[in-house]
């Protein structure tokens, strides 16, 4: 294995590492929805701010002015994606949340056949239909987390939301390519912040305790500003089978989170479903077919 690829599978890995304690963080700030989004905008703009200027992003020429405007929009689909995503932690789990915002790649394979014209082919009509039957089994179950809000249908449908404008930002990133990627999420964050400044509890900051704080600086710093170097980086170096494979290690370690942190058991419905979601997210990753069952049958006659 060359240099290349070890640097990208290290750096994708530790990515994804990080991904996955997300909803910990969240949790244990202790802090409304909001203020949590808020905040990680803040702090990770600071962070995203100083890599740019490392790297000599901050020129006049490294986005034009359209491209400007995507990004921007595409800034209220992320930043509306992690409010969704947050609040459906305490709602349905951190576990559950996650693994059905692994649904991303369907919701943007369907927002790729309504605006870009792009072919649904039966293959991936399977492959949604079996993540859709992962859907029924994790709704079947309404165990509530053992921690925050309860109302685990409702976290279902914002963790639903939070994939499909997460699906959004990708379709316009999409049209951004040439620009300095850590620059794009640069210019979310600031949107981020603009956005909810209006609505974060602001005074109330003085009063928090130093754990909450610790907590919304690691969102901001190492969730946002270090992991989307360490994802870029992984995604430059990686060819895309690779990178879709190694992408399992977030959901998996949000499971694992969830357990150790705070003794969040799935039950065998839910477990179900979630395998069934990963499993045909990560088909349509890596682009799986169903060639080997045609050739299964002609060997059989």
């Amino acid at each position: 294995m060359d240099y290349e690829i070890r640097r990208g599978s290290f750096d994708m890995a530790a990515a994804m590492l990080v991904s996955g304690t997300i909803g910990w963080f969240v949790l244990m700030s202790g802090q409304p929805v909001l203020d949590v989004v808020f905040w990680r905008c803040v702090f990770g703009a600071l962070t995203l701010l100083a890599i740019c200027a490392v790297m000599g992003m901050l020129r006049a020429d490294a986005i034009s002015l359209a491209g400007f405007g995507l990004a921007v929009v595409s800034g209220v689909a992320i930043v509306g994606n992690w409010v969704l995503l947050f609040a459906a932690y305490s709602r349905a789990s951190i576990g559950i949340a996650t693994a059905v915002y692994n649904t991303q790649p369907f919701m943007l394979v369907a927002l790729g056949a309504l605006f870009l014209g792009e072919r649904i082919s039966l293959t991936k009509m399977a492959w949604l239909a079996l993540a859709f039957l992962g859907m029924l089994a994790i709704t079947q179950d309404h165990g509530s987390p053992v921690y925050g809000e309860g109302n685990y249908l409702f976290g279902v449908v914002l963790s639903l939301g939070a994939a499909f404008l997460y699906a959004v930002a990708a379709l316009l990133v999409k049209r951004l390519s040439g620009t300095p990627p850590h620059l794009i999420a640069l210019i979310q964050v600031c949107t981020g912040i603009l956005l909810l400044a209006p609505f974060a509890h602001l005074g109330a900051g003085l009063t928090l305790p130093v754990s909450a704080w610790l907590s919304l600086v690691t969102l901001g710093v190492l969730h946002t500003g270090l992991m989307y170097v360490l994802l870029y980086s992984a995604i430059q170096r990686l060819p895309t089978a690779l990178t879709g494979a190694l992408s399992f290690i977030y959901p998996i370690v949000a499971i694992l989170v969830d357990w150790a942190a705070f003794g969040q058991r799935l039950e065998w419905l839910q477990w179900l479903g979630v395998a069934l979601i990963l499993l045909a997210a990560g088909a349509m990753r890596q682009g799986w077919t169903f060639s080997w069952f045609s050739r299964l049958t002609r060997a059989a006659r």
